[in-house]
């Protein structure tokens, strides 16, 4: 029987596909919360396939569409008693402003405010379960500012990186966030940089994100590289709840920018993420 119940977005490439296939191995239980179910139902069958553990579910989930994220919520309220790793890996970035359906800059809808939404509505299994809640963040973090929430929707001025650096630099709030609000009851919280990864993030890139993409080809890791960090933060036993809230690289403990370490931008983070979400919560 599998000892950890884990739920991740994200999996179907990338390090969120290396990181499922490495936690089946490690038996846990895994929910694979996916924008395409067909992709979601493959990987699945591949994971069964290599892995012997059978207990891999799907379940439909856009980060970008609050709605959908509820009804995965929900139904994951009505499968489980307790989640034990929740993994917000999902991400992506866009190289013209767009809105969700919900009206959301399309970035921090899903880098951030998706995920906010599935954690906070699955809280109490997080809690049942002693949870780990692991963000993955980046070092692009460092390319945003505090001072860019004052317009998280960048309707001025919009520019595909500072939305994405901004959505990373959110990722590194709320696990701090998390382990000060729900620490005390057992929810141990983490942000992390996977590194460099050769994936699907670079596919549409065009413009200065292509000639990014070449100056960096030459300290690209693989998928399965850039997975081990998430792989420790979910599967490690011993892994010191002290830490929690803390910023990981290489699977240790590393230090963000002053400014993800702005109590005050943290604070009003939270406060615009639960304004934004109150309609689904």
């Amino acid at each position: 029987m599998p000892f950890r119940t884990t739920v991740i977005t994200g999996a179907t490439s990338g390090i969120g596909k290396e990181t499922a296939f490495a936690l089946a191995k490690k038996d846990h239980a895994l929910y694979l919360l996916v924008r395409n179910v067909q992709k979601g139902e493959e990987l699945k069958k591949e994971i069964v396939s290599q892995t012997g553990n059978r207990s891999i579910f799907v379940i439909h989930c856009d980060l970008a569409d609050m709605q959908t994220v509820k009804q995965a919520a929900d139904e994951l309220k009505g499968k489980l008693f307790a989640i034990n790793v929740l993994i917000n890996n999902a991400g992506g970035i866009n190289f013209k402003r767009e809105e969700s359906k919900d009206g959301i800059e399309l970035t921090f809808a899903m880098n951030h405010l998706g995920h906010f939404l599935l954690t906070m509505s699955l809280m109490p299994l997080l809690q049942k379960g002693q949870a780990r809640v692991i963000n993955v963040s980046s070092e692009a973090h460092k390319m945003a500012r505090p001072e860019l929430l004052k317009d998280v929707q960048y309707k001025q001025d919009y520019s595909a990186w500072k939305a994405y650096g901004l959505a990373k630099l959110c990722n590194i709030y709320f696990a701090k966030a998390l382990n000060e609000k729900y620490g005390q009851t057992g929810v141990t919280a983490y942000a992390l940089h996977p590194g460099i990864v050769q994936s699907d993030f670079w596919g549409s890139m065009s413009g200065f994100g292509k000639v990014l993409k070449i100056l960096a080809s030459p300290f690209m890791i693989t998928p399965r590289q850039g997975a081990q960090t998430s792989i420790y933060l979910a599967g490690e036993i011993k892994l010191n709840p002290k830490l929690s809230g803390q910023y990981f690289k290489n699977s240790q403990v590393a230090k963000p920018t002053l400014a993800a370490q702005n109590v005050s931008a943290r604070n009003k983070l939270w406060q615009i993420s639960e304004q934004l979400v109150a309609p689904f919560l």
